[in-house]
């Protein structure tokens, strides 16, 4: 029988929260840092996030590699800081799920044994399968554990989908939440619109993964004529990269966006504005300009400066910062630096010994 969400979660979940994506801690010979890796989840945690994602993008997809085999490793060093911080308050274990339908399933089964609550299932390398194939996948991860969709953007290794696939996607029991990390506003429009002409458009929550767009999808509301009626819709929530970096910072934008939706768009022009600057800032961890080939170092990078990381590694030798990536993430550092959490870092990094 497949695993469910609990009922306080799927609250939770669908009043929207911060969900940071988790990097991955190495030391200088590219092996896991530990005590690295337990620190960060340490951070989340008192930075005021909802949840964490493990075992995706932002964790490098070479933990799966059997040379490496890191995948079930850091779900469990997540699992356990979070049981021993013995929090008072919701917080929601998400482990990244992708490959074929037999791998999908597998790392399913390991993220219920280290008793995660949801599955952030990627639809990235496949790009031979039809969409029928790839929807009999999510029903195949969906009878182990509840499914939190992902559209991931084609420049990383996603595909696009058609408006019919998720309209089918939102009809799957156990699909409880969507990430739209398409980085496009008619793919993310196809996503929103499929969800709330589906029969399930009470039942899954939105959540944002477009990082070059963070405010503005939390701050806007669609509406269909569904059944005769208006159905309105919008993303209650983000799962994004972005926030693996001055998280605390995230939370207290986060919480002034609920309560300009809650007070009748009350300092909605000063949030669109910061949510230019959120862009930019995004612009010099995610490396457009390079087609994103230093979006995980640049993530690493502003960690290292805070003291959360001892430095840039990654798995891949290759993945390295861009030419003039560490200017540009020191440029937006200093441009808004209210956007910025380096004074709870650094107050949290005193207090964790």
């Amino acid at each position: 029988m497949a695993q469910q969400l609990k009922p306080e979660l799927k609250q939770f979940l669908d009043k929207g929260t911060v969900i940071p994506a988790h990097p991955l801690a190495l030391t200088e010979e590219r092996k896991l840092d530990e005590q690295g890796q337990r620190l960060l989840s340490r951070y989340y945690m008192a930075a005021g996030a909802g949840g964490i994602a493990v075992g995706v993008h932002s964790t490098q997809f070479e933990i799966r590699d059997p040379k490496i085999n890191l995948y079930e490793t850091v779900l469990k060093l997540a699992a356990e800081e979070i049981e021993k911080a013995a929090l008072k308050r919701p917080f929601i274990k998400i482990a990244g799920i992708c490959g074929p339908t037999a791998q999908a399933v597998a790392e399913a089964k390991v993220a219920v044994k280290h008793s995660y609550d949801m599955g952030l299932l990627s639809m990235g390398g496949l790009q031979g399968w039809t969409e029928t194939e790839i929807l009999a996948r999510v029903e195949a991860v969906a009878a182990v554990m509840p499914v939190f969709g992902f559209y991931l953007q084609p420049s990383v290794g996603g595909r696009i989908f058609s408006y019919d696939f998720w309209l089918r996607f939102a009809e799957i029991e156990n699909v409880e939440a969507i990430k739209v990390a398409s980085f496009n506003r008619y793919q993310t429009l196809d996503v929103v619109r499929a969800v709330c002409h589906s029969s399930r458009r009470e039942k899954i929550a939105l959540y944002t993964g477009n990082d070059d767009n963070i405010v503005a999808d939390l701050l806007t509301s669609y509406k269909f004529e569904v059944n005769g009626e208006t159905f309105e819709k919008g993303f209650i929530g983000g799962l994004l990269g972005h926030w693996a970096v001055w998280t605390n910072a995230a939370v207290q934008l986060f919480e002034e966006i609920k309560a300009c939706k809650a007070n009748g768009s009350k300092g909605l022009e000063a949030l669109l504005t910061k949510g230019v600057q959120v862009t930019d800032m995004n612009a010099a961890i995610f490396d457009p300009s390079h087609a994103f080939h230093g979006c995980i170092p640049g993530i690493h990078e502003v960690l290292r400066q805070q003291g959360l990381m001892k430095g840039t590694w990654c798995l891949n030798p290759k993945e390295q910062l861009s030419d003039g990536q560490a200017e540009e993430i020191s440029r937006v550092c200093a441009a808004y630096p209210k956007l910025t959490d380096d004074g709870f870092v650094k107050k949290f990094l005193g207090n964790d010994q």
